[in-house]
């Protein structure tokens, strides 16, 4: 396959090349891991991405270029009950609500490996920036300077995803995550951190997303339910959504 004939087929399986919403729907736990100390699973973890894929009018003419415009939003559940959480020892609870999540699109040689009558895509992302919270100003929240993590997702699809004209398929998907402790555990440069372990799959439609979930979205940002409209910039993280919460003094 030509690379751009890899990229649509990984479009089909993310998103839908005819720029309808997709929704993907996810479950797991976060464990800690610390220096001398047991793995421990402190949460369960659900959460729900909305997204469409739309042309990149900024690209060059004839590009096979799009925008991905969406929103997630994922909440740390108790691991025993599932229930989402609103404390966690002491401390307030801030669930993920990253509006927007977006992402520029062009043709690249997706990482792909056959099994059989399915497909994997499998991207690896390293992640080093400037943290939205320096240790100077977030004592309490921050470890470093620098924010470090690791996303590990793994996409799957049926092998008809190759040769199909379909503008999407279904699909299911895994994802790992290795990150720094949350700001809202307030555990400062004690070193160690998280390890996020989920699965999940591509819905017929938001409306297959649990209820419970749908409820405590509608109750606190309906908005959620749908993709964005248009393209904005800069994405919001977690590390971002915590300072516009509590500024720095």
């Amino acid at each position: 396959m030509t690379p751009t004939e890899l990229f649509r087929a990984f479009a089909r399986t993310r998103a839908s090349l005819d720029g309808s919403e997709v929704t993907y729907w996810w479950t797991g736990d976060v464990y800690s891991s610390a220096p001398g100390e047991p793995y421990e699973r402190l949460f369960g973890f659900e959460g729900v991405n909305v997204g469409r894929l739309v042309p990149d009018e900024d690209a060059a003419a004839g590009a096979d270029a799009y925008r991905f415009l969406s929103r997630e939003a994922a909440f740390y559940l108790d691991p025993s009950s599932r229930e989402i959480l609103e404390t966690w020892r002491g401390e307030r609870v801030v669930h993920v609500w990253n509006d927007p999540a977006n992402q520029r699109w062009r043709p690249f040689p997706v990482p792909m490996t056959e099994l059989g009558d399915q497909v994997c895509f499998s991207l690896e992302i390293p992640l080093a920036y400037p943290s939205p919270l320096p240790v100077a100003d977030y004592p309490a929240h921050s470890a470093d300077d620098t924010y470090r993590a690791l996303e590990l997702f793994q996409f799957f699809a049926p092998a008809s995803v190759l040769t199909t004209d379909a503008p999407g398929v279904a699909a299911t998907m895994s994802w790992t995550r290795m990150s720094p402790w949350l700001p809202w555990m307030r555990q400062g440069r004690r070193p160690g951190g998280l390890t996020f372990h989920c699965r999940g799959r591509k819905l017929g439609s938001y409306a297959e997303v649990p209820e419970r979930t749908r409820a405590y979205i509608a109750a606190n940002h309906p908005e959620y339910a749908r993709a964005p409209q248009a393209w904005s910039e800069p994405n919001e993280t977690s590390w971002t959504y915590f300072r516009k919460l509590n500024p720095p003094a």
